[in-house]
């Protein structure tokens, strides 16, 4: 989530338009050294694991859809399908096998990878994802996205999605897709919490068979069923921080698409210099009557004779005329580019101000949570140390 974004001073800078020129750095460069600070360390030339680079081999299947609800960003209900992504080494440099790794993704999650792909490997034909919604729906589909014959297509096509990246020799080797595999956070918070839940459990079933101990075991269960209970509040703050953090993701897309922008005036631009320096070759060479390249009318001009002055003096009228609309076309492409690049850096500086704001906002609000939920951690297990003590 944090590495869809660029430096804004990378992408467009307020200077003239050259014809024939360089275009200024485009927002691919800038995502991508964006989205290489995300990825931490990168992907070097080891194969694709975090802490064992003696992994050789894993196999990746996506073997269950579950339809779930919850709260989006926006505190509102949603129904979603989350699918269990499980990996297996079937190939250690030690001989020894390794454990099976599983976690839940939702559809959402897996957009978020492709993305982060896009952006970090412009060269690569990144594999495609199956649809989100049903596009082309056959008598026998229903158009309903949690239909049961569409959840299991997409979980296929989203199992070949994984499967044909970890098949490229490139993207196989990327560390955020590795991690995207085997690391969720919240997924470890939630059974930490739901290991409290089985101590508070224990503590009260054990409370029931003793006497002397009783109320401090059944205190001390309560404190930890509260404690476990809190996880799906902080689990929606989560999802809330996340969502905030994903925008700017998607906001990536739309900066790249400015540079597109930029781009296709430079090329176009490229493209009218080019042909005002030919006619103007053109008119040179019939003024003095010198051929300095090869063409079809300098062999036109061998094979059957010379022009007559007067032939010639229309054609270079014409090919004046031409010259004079390309300069003028030239001058109003350079009026339109340097125009664009003032407009966009304007906005990338606005958008630039808005990103630190926000981000900001969002991380420090982030950081009090984490801090508050360690501060109620800590009281829950000094409750239950001092009904422990007074046992």
């Amino acid at each position: 989530m944090e590495q869809a974004l660029s430096d804004p001073e990378r992408l467009l800078k307020p200077a003239a338009l050259e014809p024939l020129g360089r275009p200024d750095a485009g927002l691919e460069a800038g995502v991508g050294e964006e989205a290489e600070g995300a990825r931490e360390e990168g992907s070097g030339t080891d194969t694709m694991t975090e802490n064992n680079f003696g992994l050789k081999k894993i196999e990746i299947s996506v073997s269950e859809a579950e339809k779930r609800t919850g709260r989006n960003a926006m505190n509102m209900q949603e129904t979603y399908t989350a699918y269990l992504i499980e990996t297996r080494s079937v190939e250690h440099a030690d001989g020894q096998s390794v454990l099976t790794d599983s976690l839940w993704r939702r559809y959402s999650e897996f957009e978020l990878l492709r993305n982060y792909l896009l952006v970090y490997y412009p060269h690569i034909v990144v594999p495609p994802l199956p649809e989100k919604r049903a596009e082309f729906v056959w008598h026998k589909l229903s158009a309903d996205n949690m239909d049961p014959d569409f959840v299991e297509r997409r979980r296929i096509g989203l199992e070949n999605f994984l499967l044909r990246v970890a098949s490229h020799p490139i993207l196989c080797r990327d560390k955020i897709f590795y991690l995207f595999l085997t690391q969720r956070v919240a997924d470890r918070l939630y059974g930490v919490y739901k290991v409290h839940g089985n101590y508070g459990r224990v503590f009260s079933e054990w409370s029931a068979i003793e006497k002397e101990m009783g109320d401090g075991l059944q205190s001390a269960g309560h404190h930890m069923d509260v404690y476990a209970s809190s996880i799906d509040d902080i689990l929606e703050d989560e999802e809330h921080y996340a969502d905030q953090l994903k925008e700017y993701l998607f906001y990536a897309e739309a900066l790249r698409a400015v540079c597109r922008k930029h781009e296709l005036m430079q090329y176009d631009l490229e493209m009218a210099a080019q042909d005002l320096a030919s006619k103007k070759q053109q008119c040179e060479e019939l003024a003095t009557g010198t051929v300095r390249t090869f063409s079809l009318k300098g062999m036109t001009t061998k094979l059957f004779g010379q022009e007559t002055p007067e032939q010639r003096e229309a054609r270079i009228k014409v090919l004046e005329e031409q010259i004079n609309e390309g300069e003028q076309q030239l001058k109003s492409k350079n009026l339109e580019g340097r125009e664009f690049v003032k407009n966009a850096w304007t906005d990338i500086e606005r958008f630039k101000e808005q990103k630190n704001r926000d981000l900001k906002e969002a991380l420090i609000s982030y950081a009090v949570m984490q801090i508050s939920m360690c501060k109620k951690g800590i009281q829950v297990w000094t409750n239950a140390k001092e009904c422990f003590s007074k046992m």
